[in-house]
């Protein structure tokens, strides 16, 4: 993101995708396809944002290995409004 005086600007870069050949277990196989489909990713994607995730720098021994298995496990549409849900949440929560 950059900013122009106080709006901020948003650039969506590409970036380049390599393919990769593993060697994995079958079951292991068949059980992360299954997984894949009933969470709408492809097993590619669950790949990349694992070693992602575990080859980040900074606080990453601070995460927990519970919270470092979900992430990228929710998919959410383009146009949700995070701060909308939030303030309908405690609305309802707390009305």
């Amino acid at each position: 993101m950059f900013e122009f005086g106080r709006v901020p600007i948003f650039v969506k870069t590409s970036i380049m995708k390599a393919k990769l050949t593993l060697s994995i277990e079958k079951s292991i196989i068949k059980r992360a396809k299954v997984y894949a489909k009933n969470t709408g990713r492809s097993l590619s994607e669950i790949v990349e944002n694992y070693l992602d995730t575990i080859t980040q720098k900074g606080d990453n021994e601070l995460i927990s290995n519970k919270l470092k298995n979900i992430v990228g496990a929710v998919k959410l549409p383009e146009d949700f409004d995070e701060e909308k849900e939030l303030r309908n949440y405690y609305e309802e929560k707390h009305l």
